[in-house]
């Protein structure tokens, strides 16, 4: 359950993360305005909150196996939403940085 609870927190953190520099980058880059870019500040304000979530209390862990999620989990938003089509190196390179999320939280510690 714990571990469930965790990915579910690390997908969630990483949709405020990646959206939320997704929504800046638009408003900035795409001349969207500032409403597109005031959202992407409070989306990632809201990824600083859903990472306090955690259930393991070391933050060093927590945002270390976070980057892993973030690495594959920008390659999935820019597939999603701007056609990105990644190689077989990004598949790898984001499966093996997944690997690393793992064992990085969710190797047994005695």
């Amino acid at each position: 359950m714990l571990i469930a609870r965790s990915v579910a927190l690390f997908v969630v953190a990483a949709l405020f993360e990646i959206g939320g520099a997704w929504l800046v980058w638009q408003g900035v880059r795409e001349h969207r305005g500032w409403v597109w870019i005031g959202a992407g500040v409070i989306a990632l304000g809201a990824y600083g909150f859903v990472a306090t979530l955690q259930p393991d209390a070391q933050f060093g862990r927590i945002l270390a196996a976070y980057g892993g999620v973030f690495v594959a989990g920008s390659l999935a938003w820019g597939m999603v939403a701007d056609g990105y089509r990644p190689d077989r190196y990004d598949v790898v390179g984001a499966l093996v940085c997944l690997a690393g999320v793992a064992v990085i939280m969710y190797a047994p510690r005695g």
